[in-house]
């Protein structure tokens, strides 16, 4: 299975209008095909910061997610919200 950690902190003024967009996103990758699990996370202690937790049956499958309409829509909405660039660090899990 392929992992990506994809690490966000979004304008303060911006979270409620990210998290909204954002479950819409993670609503509408659950049902693609090639994917296992879509978390979302918030930091308690920051709830600026979020960890969108992606888990795909393989690394091609993680690069059609970024061809769908619901994930275009979610980049080009989010955009401007962003306080930094957001960072997808990549895994490989192990179990389960």
């Amino acid at each position: 299975m392929y992992v990506v950690l994809v690490h966000v902190r979004v304008k303060e003024d911006k979270v409620d209008d990210f998290v909204k967009a954002t479950l819409e996103n993670a609503a509408a990758s659950v049902k693609e095909l090639g994917n296992r699990r879509f978390d979302v996370l918030q930091s308690v202690e920051d709830p600026s910061r979020f960890i969108l937790y992606e888990a795909w049956a393989s690394m091609e499958d993680a690069a059609a997610h970024k061809e769908t309409p619901h994930y275009q829509k979610w980049r080009d909405t989010v955009a401007d919200w962003m306080a930094e660039p957001r960072r997808g660090v990549e895994y490989r899990s192990l179990f389960p």
